[in-house]
């Protein structure tokens, strides 16, 4: 445009134009168009390459928590992860990829302009260049605050992130304890950190703005005096002095915006570190090599220690089980005996400090974690379900069969319950099994565990919470597979195990009693005494 002025100017307004009229209109339209067609196509193939880059950011944080080691969620909780894997790719690459597309812009533009001017005036221009170092100091001392202060804005909004986690997850225990009011309050509290946070950040940012103007304007008018004066002079013509001011004014727009992709810039730069340290999670050890196709299920601990880190007392203290393929064994103790603590051993979950763990003979150290996870199906009392079909779940992650699941059902004594139902197994049950009663969701979880076909089954206080009638239920499905599989029982709930084969009894994470019920009664020792204190309430 600079440059088109001149034209006109110089030699637009004699008597004989050296270009036909109409080629001026023609050339502005012409310009503009160009311009909006490159800035529609630009737009749109550098989105196609963010929603590209968002893609493979979520693919592989999700793969990061997936494969993280257990340490990972004691820290991390669902709602916060969402933020992480969902919203952070999202809000760093778009806010990165605007600051990218502005300064490809501007800066070109920028670059152009100058070209242009060193062109007409290289010495009034190399002026214009000196206030270009307190530019820059001004735009890194504005970072610095910027950055400081978006990053505890930041962190508020993950704080403000887990309140409202806190409140979905446990809404039952809030109205419980008529604690409406109490979340309110601590909620609003977060929500006031992060507006003053918001705030502080939006002011650091905006400072930016005022600041660099008032540094670009000394600059141009400077050059705009300097270059009046040599107008005056008749050092140029009227064409050339117009041409190099209006160059020179068209440079203070794309410095503005170059300046103004600060903010932007930073946020950016913040949920980007938050994506990349989830993706520099350690992921969890495995260092076995060995696969397991199908085991016999026979299971042995051998004078086995687990120490949690942070913890200067075991879990398990020297333990020894023996649990053949096919038995039926339970594992009975007061809380923190070390019940939980075998299963997680023996899922590889934590690796022991000293004795060895062996499936069939072979060290579950040597064997792929993926392989030897393979082999066990769990039922706790904390039943996890997803939000699809009841098909959905009982096939969990594996291809679906229907008259797999249809068997799977019967065997879980819920098929008549399913059957019953508009949609079958195609009905969805919520989220985590919320359309489910909590016998229902039990037996659901025994469905997909009888999916699996593994040979070894876990029941972690899996019918603690259920009524009698919903128990009972429950045992029966577990019962008919006895001799078949091998079925561990973990149980407050001492009724639930009479009919074991065997029957550990742990005490600070060792066995202290073992043998079937009726022997452990007639030893009067530990299992005797919580029996009947169990009886007596």
């Amino acid at each position: 445009m600079p440059a088109l002025f001149k034209q006109l100017l110089d030699s637009g307004f004699k008597a004989q134009l050296g270009f036909p009229l109409w080629m001026v209109p023609v050339a502005v339209i012409g310009l503009f168009a160009t311009r909006g067609l490159l800035a529609f196509v630009g737009t749109y193939l550098f989105n196609w390459s963010t929603s590209q880059a968002v893609l493979a950011l979520r693919r592989d944080l999700i793969r990061s928590v997936m494969n993280a080691d257990a340490s990972l969620y004691n820290s991390l909780s669902p709602g916060v992860a969402a933020t992480r894997v969902i919203n952070d790719p999202q809000g760093a690459t778009s806010a990165l990829a605007s600051s990218v597309t502005t300064i490809l812009r501007d800066g070109t533009t920028l670059v152009a302009l100058l070209g242009y001017l060193f062109y007409l005036n290289w010495k009034l221009t190399l002026v214009s260049l000196i206030t270009m170092p307190l530019l820059a100091l001004v735009v890194r001392k504005v970072q610095k605050r910027v950055l400081s202060v978006g990053t505890h804005s930041y962190e508020s909004q993950i704080r403000l992130v887990g309140i409202v986690d806190d409140i979905t997850r446990a809404w039952r225990v809030v109205r419980t304890f008529d604690a409406a009011e109490f979340e309110a309050r601590r909620f609003e509290a977060e929500a006031q950190k992060l507006r003053r946070a918001t705030l502080k950040t939006v002011a650091a940012g905006a400072t930016m703005t005022p600041l660099t103007q008032v540094v670009a304007s000394t600059g141009v008018a400077l050059i705009l005096a300097l270059a009046l004066a040599e107008a005056n002079r008749g050092s140029s013509t009227v064409g050339e002095f117009v041409a190099f001011i209006t160059a020179m004014l068209m440079t203070i727009s794309p410095m503005r915006h170059l300046t103004d992709v600060t903010q932007p810039i930073v946020g950016g730069l913040i949920g980007a570190r938050a994506c990349f340290d989830l993706m520099d999670t350690p992921p969890e050890p495995d260092k076995g090599t060995r696969e397991v196709d199908n085991c016999a299920g026979e299971l042995r601990f051998d004078q086995v220690d687990v120490l949690y880190p942070g913890s200067d007392r075991p879990a398990l203290n020297g333990l020894s089980l023996d649990i053949p393929a096919g038995a039926t064994i339970a594992l009975v103790g007061p809380s923190g005996a070390g019940k939980s603590s075998i299963v997680n051993a023996a899922l590889g979950f934590v690796a022991p400090s000293a004795g060895c763990i062996t499936l069939d003979g072979v060290d579950v150290q040597s064997i792929r974690k993926a392989s030897l996870r393979k082999q066990f199906a769990v039922v706790s009392q904390d039943i996890v379900l997803f939000d699809g079909s009841i098909a959905d779940n009982v096939a969990y992650a594996q291809p679906k069969d229907a008259a797999r699941i249809e068997a799977c059902l019967r065997a879980a004594n819920l098929w008549e319950f399913v059957s019953g139902l508009p949609e079958g197994v195609q009905t969805t049950i919520g989220t985590n099994g919320s359309r489910l009663s909590g016998g229902q969701r039990q037996r659901v979880a025994i469905a997909r565990a009888l999916y699996k076909n593994a040979k070894v089954w876990i029941f972690d206080e899996a019918t603690s919470a259920l009524d009698t009638e919903s128990e009972r239920v429950v045992q029966q499905s577990i019962e008919r597979w006895q001799g078949e599989k091998t079925l561990i029982l973990i149980a407050h709930r001492l009724s639930t195990v009479r009919n074991a084969d065997r029957i550990y009894v742990l005490s600070d994470g060792r066995v202290v009693e073992s043998g079937t019920h009726k022997d452990l009664m007639e030893r009067g020792g530990l299992y005797a005494g919580m029996v009947q204190a169990q009886a007596m309430d």
